[in-house]
């Protein structure tokens, strides 16, 4: 400029520069919805689908595109999606896979939220949704039609905790050139490769053990295939989804801690797994892990841990109204959905309601096993058990 800059101005344009060779341990957190081109031949250059420039805050910033990197290298993926929530990287698989005619084939033990999303695509788009055993195994083959594009797994269901065999689904999904997701946040995308059993996309919902705090929403969608990865790119754009840099920053500090954190959610829920299974109150435990969990011959060939997640059915002479008396008496875990962060969690499900076909008698019960003393959590239990 030729004159000097006034008070106003010299508050938003500054010709201060940071020294260059800052380094530390935690991620820069960049904050941008405008992103600043050198010049017009570099706007013009930049590719936001091939990531090598930064073109708008939407399509990314160093902040998110180190969270997508790293989440990608977790699970051995090469390209990765951030949305807002885990539902909303669901939503975004759906929509860009799916369209008009097709189907889409979920398990009957899916995240409930995705089988309203299969509800809400077949009553207002006219994409079909069907539901099978979440133990079908090769049998699914027989579901698969000719419009059928995509088939959502979950591995285990994350309130009935049945394990699905997933080799034989994509095995049999693949032969008809059908494509596989999985919902594989029960495990945090630690204890199971999904990609080395055939999956074609893998969702996580980073609201778990990636944040780990109970403080974010966020969800991911990681893919090692190019072209499918641009499917999911041009859903991701025209469906506007985007995650804040502060919000990415919480993941990417939770990230070091998550494998420890994870080891030990699993360590204290099979400790509290066992303990109730023993107890007279109890029907039947539904942790992978254990022998008479469904599915769990597929869990031991296919998994390395199991998280702290798993679920129970009181034995069949307790009445809803008395578990639920059970649960509201607990004080160490609290009443709330989700998993993953350091307070302990309980949950009652009306699962016959949920399931069709539902055999098991019993009220369902979910715990999520939080960072607390195993031995507290015990007498929690005990104490709300006396007042049942």
């Amino acid at each position: 400029m030729t004159r000097p800059k006034s008070p106003q101005t010299a508050l938003i344009h500054t010709d201060y520069k940071a020294p260059e060779g800052f380094a530390a341990f935690p991620s820069a957190i960049h904050h941008a919805s405008t992103v600043l081109f050198k010049n017009v031949a570099a706007m013009r250059s930049g590719d936001w689908k091939e990531k090598n420039a930064y073109t708008y805050g939407l399509h990314g910033t160093p902040t998110t595109f180190t969270l997508e990197a790293r989440l990608a290298e977790i699970e051995d993926g090469k390209h990765c999606l951030l949305a807002p929530s885990g539902l909303a990287a669901i939503a975004m698989v759906d929509f860009a896979l799916l369209k008009t005619g097709d189907d889409v084939l979920l398990p009957d033990n899916v995240y409930n939220p995705n089988r309203e999303l299969g509800r809400w695509l077949s009553q207002d788009f006219g994409v079909t949704a069907r539901y099978y055993d979440p133990l079908i195994g090769a049998g699914i083959a027989a579901l698969i039609q000719p419009n059928t594009k995509l088939i959502w797994t979950e591995a285990p269901g994350s309130v009935s905790m049945e394990v699905p065999d997933l080799p034989a689904i994509c095995a049999a999904a693949h032969a008809r050139g059908v494509l596989v997701a999985l919902d594989n946040t029960w495990s945090g995308g630690l204890a199971l490769r999904g990609f080395e059993l055939g999956v074609d996309v893998i969702m996580q919902a980073l609201t778990k053990y990636q944040s780990g705090g109970s403080d974010v929403l966020m969800g991911a969608l990681i893919t090692r295939d190019g072209a499918l990865h641009e499917r999911l790119s041009m859903a991701h754009m025209r469906l506007g989804m985007g995650v804040g840099a502060d919000d990415a920053y919480l993941v990417l500090r939770s990230l070091p801690t998550m494998k420890l954190r994870f080891d030990a959610h699993d360590k204290a829920a099979r400790q509290l797994a066992s303990w109730l299974k023993g107890r007279p109150e109890i029907g039947k435990v539904l942790h992978p892990a254990f022998e008479d969990c469904p599915g769990h011959a597929v869990w031991r060939r296919d998994f390395s841990g199991a998280g702290g997640l798993f679920s129970v059915l009181f034995d069949a002479r307790y009445t809803e109204e008395q578990t639920d008396r059970f649960v509201d008496a607990l004080k160490l875990f609290k009443l709330g959905y989700s998993w993953g962060g350091a307070n302990s969690l309980v949950m009652p499900y009306r699962i016959g309601q949920m399931r069709k076909g539902w055999q098991d008698q019993g009220v369902l019960v979910r715990f999520n096993v939080g960072l607390e003393d195993v031995a507290d959590l015990i007498a929690d239990i005990e104490a709300a058990f006396a007042v049942m």
